[in-house]
């Protein structure tokens, strides 16, 4: 089957959109999951972090499906949701300024800002067992809880924004070993669901600078839900303002916890180019 993409990406956070609107993608949607350690391959594939899958919503304007290079599924993407919107409004999809798109995490809503997307990302979930972490004894949250990792011991701070962070300090985040530690972090038994690991520098009371370990991809080059998740973090920790500026490795984001205790994203989309694949030469057993 020849299928039409998209490669676009947000901060360098690249992703491989595929749109199921503008195009028959069959009853079902192919096994997306299945091709995209193939397809998200940068040798053999096109090369991505992630697949996004765009299609109708029962429940919402359009509805967003997310598959990391390891072929796993994921709630949500903040960089990818605004690539979405970037993809559904150049396209004349909607004439919306704010869309309504429908993910595993629930309905998440990008809007215009200028040249910019901003999206209100949310209430961050802070309950262990709805990030989910699993924890020896009860508790409301999970705040520097001590996790001892190969030769060290980390202070972690969990939270969920439609899926699993751990936030870690550290005093020179540039010069860290993350493919050292986040496989194993990502991995670890009290993390059911595995967990996305953001290893943080704290700049002043607003800025941040950050890397990111993504479970199912590793380290990429910049993490929306991960920037937000940082930003509640680092504020609950007392170490910045509710409103930061997040340096990843590919760009900046704003955040913003704001008094509705909503979490709001802004940042940019970037569209690289358009191509025809065809996935039968990407199937599994290809």
């Amino acid at each position: 089957m020849n299928m039409q993409f998209t490669k676009m990406h947000g901060l360098g956070n690249d992703f491989i959109l595929i749109d199921c609107v503008r195009q028959w993608c069959g009853k079902d949607l192919p096994d997306f999951g299945g091709i995209s350690k193939r397809l998200c391959d940068r040798r053999f594939g096109i090369g991505a972090d992630q697949i996004l899958v765009l299609s109708a919503s029962d429940h919402a304007d359009f509805r967003m499906k997310i598959f990391n290079s390891d072929g796993g599924e994921v709630e949500m993407c903040g960089n990818g949701v605004r690539c979405l919107a970037k993809y559904i409004w150049d396209r004349g999809l909607s004439d919306k300024d704010i869309l309504a798109v429908e993910t595993l995490a629930g309905i998440i809503r990008p809007e215009k800002s200028g040249k910019m997307v901003r999206v209100d990302m949310g209430e961050p979930i802070l309950e262990p067992g709805r990030i989910p972490v699993i924890l020896p004894l009860p508790s409301d949250g999970v705040v520097d809880y001590p996790l001892d990792i190969k030769d060290r011991e980390f202070r972690i701070t969990c939270v969920s924004m439609g899926n699993p962070h751990a936030v870690i300090v550290v005093d020179e985040v540039s010069a860290f070993p993350v493919a050292k530690y986040g496989p194993v972090i990502e991995r670890h038994s009290i993390f059911p669901k595995k967990i996305n690991v953001e290893f943080i520098e704290i700049l002043s009371r607003s800025e941040i600078r950050m890397r990111v370990w993504e479970r199912g991809a590793g380290e990429t080059m910049a993490c929306g839900t991960g920037a937000s998740a940082v930003a509640v973090a680092a504020s609950i920790k007392g170490l910045t303002e509710r409103i930061v500026t997040v340096h990843l490795l590919g760009g900046n984001l704003s955040i913003e916890w704001a008094a509705d205790n909503h979490v709001y994203m802004t940042g940019p989309a970037v569209e690289v180019f358009e191509g025809t694949i065809d996935l039968a030469g990407f199937s599994p057993d290809a």
